[in-house]
């Protein structure tokens, strides 16, 4: 029975993707900071799938001990998805340095931290599948988001590097753009309901990704052609946009 292990696993989404791969009789391990948040998804994916479910204490910008986490996972997972993330208004980001600190380091240097442990045992073992949630906010820079947008372009350029990295090595890396997704990170927002996705949408599209080994995912497929239109936008137009 494959493992996955889900980092950032009290988020909506989070816990959308360990249900849904709990059904599909993957074995689970949960992480996060907060683990007395897991105790009841733990004992309801248990009883309801009878697969193993595991808890482990993760903190995404306590960088020092993450070789440490990974070292005591048993067994190592077959998947590990990063879907931890964070985001606070543009101004209290641009105004208050621990804010922009916590959205550069949870966004990106968490991720690449304990995704570059991830992936050296991933390619020592010539398997394994990582999958990194980022987001259209990194497709290109708007003034409503362009700090979080930062941190998502460095991490979305991350997930590409890797792939090319491990390639060779037979390790399969999924980068997923979801768009809007109604969560508890997104729930002071006015979303438009046609481009928002849910997170069980989200837990789908990961699922088929990792079985038919795509590379670059878009959860509502028109999120692609939007963000091609953005792109196109010429500078001197698009700085006058209000975006």
């Amino acid at each position: 029975m494959s493992t996955i292990l889900i980092l950032g696993a009290t988020s909506d989404m989070g816990i959308a993707i360990a249900r849904l791969f709990a059904a599909k009789q993957f074995d689970i391990q949960l992480a996060a900071r907060d683990t007395s948040k897991l105790s009841y998804l733990q004992t309801d994916i248990t009883i309801r799938n009878n697969v193993r479910c595991s808890i482990h204490q993760f903190d995404a910008v306590d960088f020092t001990s993450h070789q440490t986490f990974f070292n005591t996972l048993s067994p190592k997972p077959d998947i590990t998805v990063c879907v931890f993330g964070y985001m606070n208004d543009n101004a209290k980001v641009t105004d208050d340095l621990n804010e922009m600190l916590k959205t550069m380091h949870t966004n990106y240097t968490g991720a690449v931290s304990i995704l570059n442990i991830a992936s050296k045992y991933y390619a020592f073992s010539k398997k394994g599948c990582i999958v990194g949630i980022s987001s259209v906010a990194g497709e290109r820079g708007r003034q409503s988001n362009y700090i979080y947008g930062s941190a998502k372009a460095g991490f979305t350029a991350y997930l590409s590097g890797l792939r090319n990295a491990l390639h060779e090595s037979g390790v399969h890396v999924v980068t997923v753009l979801p768009g809007f997704v109604y969560t508890k990170m997104t729930e002071h927002l006015r979303l438009p309901q046609l481009l928002t996705a849910h997170p069980n949408d989200v837990a789908l599209s990961i699922y088929n990704a990792v079985q038919k080994k795509k590379n670059i995912i878009y959860v509502k497929w028109f999120w692609r052609w939007i963000m091609c239109t953005i792109k196109l936008i010429p500078e001197p137009i698009f700085k006058r946009m209000k975006l």
